[in-house]
């Protein structure tokens, strides 16, 4: 049996006037379980994709459209109504980026594709030569140059697993994330499949750079209990991290689990393990840092994983060990206090206007948004993550985007950190940020009010901003109207990625709708760049 390791630590942070110390939490025997390990259940290579044909979902006609459910988490959000310690109050200039593409993802009337789910979950990442992105339950492969899609695509996101037997190719369950492996100029491609059991992350790494090519096909199973919700990974140089939220049978919230996934294995296609950590209840929505550039952390680098509580944000340590499984170590929290907030919607319930409407959409506010980006830069290491608060009173006020860089991650201080500005009276949330080789920033988020439909919106800084700032935000793509009925649900999630080639263009995608109604979202991904990129 592994026993916890928390580590004792204690540093001071000055910020903006402020002063932060970070401290580590008391040893709490019930916090970690022990190391869980486990083979893939399933496992092989696939021919090329762009031949592989998958079960698509049932029609509306067959089915009616099906609305994702949400489990909140709870006790997690930060519902305290107070005033936000580190809202921005000058705008700031006009963000000095430049536009590249701007094209229609996967949506609504969009390359033959019919809404049957929602929210779309709509992800992507940015490759060598292409943009994969993938929504509730299609994904796609476009020219990153053009934008034009490739022959044969949207496919259902099972058709990945054509062949494949089991959960992973009869299930289309979504969840989707796409990564980009850096280091080995791979795909990774993976979503959950929980409509029958043992309940499985279904997760296939490409055989070389084309996203349309071969793929090496794995099933990891957590049993006939422990519902996988909201998995996210993340990429590190030995292990592909990925979180979840434990639901037992669906139903009841267990606690977060973190799993390290057998990278090396998985690259050659050999039989992979899994090792994984079961948190208690007291502990969800963590999210597993994910490396942008390919200067990777320090030789020995715990991977990093982090939720927030409390006007803090907590931080453990994952150290994987596929060659000695029992000293794989999961240790933390760490807690690290920052400015305070009051997480949006009253801890995460619904509460964003739109124009032409009493309904109103979900905020997630009970959890980080992915991604937590790192990156090295000539030893500087840092990571950024963002998540929703409210200005104001927490059921009247505007909800908007804190995010924070968290600098020496081994030893963590807040470098730095924000809410964007509410004076306009616009909502925006649902965010997802990132970091250029030069330490300039993105952040992509949706953006309504009472006077507005959704939208998508960017804001970013440069490294030579004044700490704390976002330049004036630029607007992607104006809505063209709002959800209706009885549909509130949004997101569950956005990306913003790096290009691998010039590091520094970023890539950003989400959702939004053409006009009003409800199963008719479209999305969206564009292209920018700071100067000197």
């Amino acid at each position: 049996m592994v026993k916890e390791v928390v580590s004792l630590l204690l540093m001071v942070v000055f910020l903006a006037g402020n002063t932060f110390s970070a401290s580590a939490a008391q040893p709490n025997p019930d916090a970690v379980g022990p190391v869980e390990v486990s083979g893939s259940v399933y496992s092989d290579v696939s021919a090329p994709v762009r031949d592989l044909v998958g079960v698509a979902p049932s029609t509306p006609a067959d089915k009616g459209k099906s609305e994702k459910p949400l489990r909140v988490l709870p006790n997690m959000g930060n519902a305290l109504n107070q005033n936000d310690g580190a809202v921005q109050t000058s705008s700031g200039a006009l963000i000095a980026t430049t536009s590249g593409l701007n094209f229609a993802g996967v949506g609504q009337g969009d390359y033959g594709f019919t809404d049957q789910y929602a929210p779309p979950d709509t992800n992507g990442a940015v490759g060598a030569t292409q943009y994969v992105q993938w929504v509730n339950t299609y994904f796609a492969v476009f020219n990153k140059t053009t934008g034009a899609i490739a022959a044969g695509f949207p496919k259902p996101g099972n058709s990945i697993w054509a062949g494949f037997g089991g959960g992973c190719q009869t299930n289309n369950d979504g969840d989707p994330i796409v990564q980009y492996d850096k280091l080995a100029n791979r795909w990774v491609l993976s979503q959950f499949s929980v409509s029958t059991t043992p309940y499985l992350l279904c997760v296939a790494v490409s055989t070389t750079a084309d996203a349309t090519g071969s793929y090496n096909r794995y099933a990891f199973s957590y049993g006939t209990t422990q519902f996988n919700d909201y998995p996210k990974m993340g990429v590190w140089p030995d292990g592909y991290y990925v979180s979840y939220n434990i639901f037992n049978n669906g139903a009841t919230f267990a606690g977060a689990k973190t799993c390290a996934l057998d990278r090396a294995k998985m690259l050659t296609g050999a039989a992979a393990t899994q090792e994984c950590f079961q948190l208690t209840t007291s502990y969800g929505g963590l999210l597993p840092a994910d490396l942008d550039g390919t200067t990777a952390p320090p030789a020995g680098s715990p991977n990093y994983f982090m939720n927030f509580g409390a006007n803090s944000l907590n931080l453990w340590k994952f150290h994987a060990d596929f060659t000695t499984p029992a000293n794989a170590t999961f240790t933390g929290p760490t807690n690290i206090p920052v400015a305070a907030f009051s997480a949006a919607c009253s801890g995460g319930g619904t509460c964003i206007p739109q124009l032409n409407t009493s309904n109103k959409l979900d905020s997630l506010a009970d959890r980080l948004m992915y991604r937590l980006a790192y990156r090295n830069r000539a030893g500087v290491e840092s990571l950024v993550v963002n998540h929703s608060v409210t200005v104001g009173a927490k059921r009247t006020g505007i909800t908007s985007v804190r995010w924070y860089e968290i600098r020496t991650p081994n030893s963590p201080t807040v470098f730095q950190q924000g809410t964007l500005g509410t004076a306009d009276g616009i909502h925006r949330w649902m965010g997802s940020i990132a970091m250029d080789k030069f330490g300039n920033i993105a952040l992509g988020y949706s953006a309504s009010s009472g006077s507005i439909f959704p939208g998508i919106r960017y804001t970013g800084r440069l490294a030579t901003d004044p700490l704390g700032t976002m330049q004036t935000e630029n607007i992607i793509l104006a809505g063209g109207g709002s959800q209706t009925g009885t549909l509130h649900r949004w997101g569950d999630y956005s990306a913003m990625t790096v290009d691998p080639v010039d590091d520094c263009t970023f890539w950003y995608t989400t959702e939004y709708l053409k006009a009003s109604g409800s199963f008719n979202w479209s999305t969206r991904i564009a292209s920018f760049k700071f100067p000197g990129c």
